[in-house]
């Protein structure tokens, strides 16, 4: 998914506008409070950096960083710093954190185990890791209502893409892997939830916008047509389908070697 395509900007608010107020109740569980420092890693657009700037305050901080910053750039105030940074593949970036956190981000990593260690090797003692990424494979409809021939159409390209997005090296299993992943990387008290709506104006402009960007890539590797893509975006058009996402899984957990007097509940 280029971020220099128009779509990604469409495609980020979307994103904030389904998830945005679930991360949130998993920051304000955190006790977020005026001089902590947080990394918010592939950040993708300013949402995510500017909640928390307003949460820490002037003597906080607050590191936004992507592996392609045009998006996220916007963020970029007193007290954002936003740095182009390849999460999986170079150092952490100078800490520590009271507070690390990645959405929709180690999914699509190749080198996720990498990216995993270097988030917490970047907490302080007792700093916290809140990860969220999706798990297609655990609902893999987009139409979990498929009562017709359009909703089975809206199915068959979720399946197109979630194909296109395995053989480009995302791991479609990832998100019900985390509370063990974050076990295993050394956090302790990890817990974990799940949220995925129903249907919402978000989930349409979020699919349509998503369409357009991958429709070539689906053609090319044979996964669906240009008619099909048609048809599905005039039914979105229109306002005939009830699409969903996939569950968003969250995982939590604090380093070892703190009080544990901040933890996310």
């Amino acid at each position: 998914m280029d971020n220099r395509q128009s779509e990604a900007g469409t495609r980020f608010d979307a994103l904030a506008a389904l998830f945005d107020a679930s991360t949130f109740r998993h920051f304000e569980a955190a006790g977020i409070a005026e001089g902590w420092r947080c990394w918010e890693a592939g950040a993708g657009g300013p949402s995510m950096a500017a909640w928390l700037r307003e949460r820490v305050g002037p003597g906080g901080r607050v590191l936004a960083t992507d592996i392609d910053v045009s998006w996220t750039g916007t963020a970029a105030t007193d007290g954002v710093e936003v740095l182009r940074h390849d999460v999986g593949r170079d150092a952490p970036p100078p800490g520590p954190f009271d507070l690390v956190h990645a959405r929709l981000v180690l999914v699509h990593v190749t080198e996720r185990d990498a990216a995993l260690r270097a988030m917490v090797l970047a907490l302080r003692p007792g700093g916290l890791l809140l990860i969220e990424d999706a798990d297609p494979v655990l609902q893999p409809l987009i139409c979990p209502d498929e009562h017709g021939p359009e909703q089975e159409r809206a199915n068959r390209l979720r399946s197109g893409f979630r194909e296109l997005l395995r053989q480009r090296g995302a791991d479609l299993s990832y998100g019900r892997r985390l509370p063990r992943l974050l076990r295993g990387a050394g956090l302790v008290d990890v817990r974990a939830d799940a949220y995925f709506p129903v249907t919402s104006p978000a989930c349409d402009v979020l699919q349509a916008a998503t369409v357009r960007q991958v429709r070539d890539g689906l053609v090319a590797a044979g996964l669906a047509t240009d008619e099909e893509s048609d048809g599905h975006l005039a039914a979105l058009e229109a306002g005939r389908l009830d699409l969903t996402t996939s569950p968003m899984i969250s995982a939590w957990g604090p380093s070892p070697t703190g009080d544990g007097s901040q933890r996310l509940v």
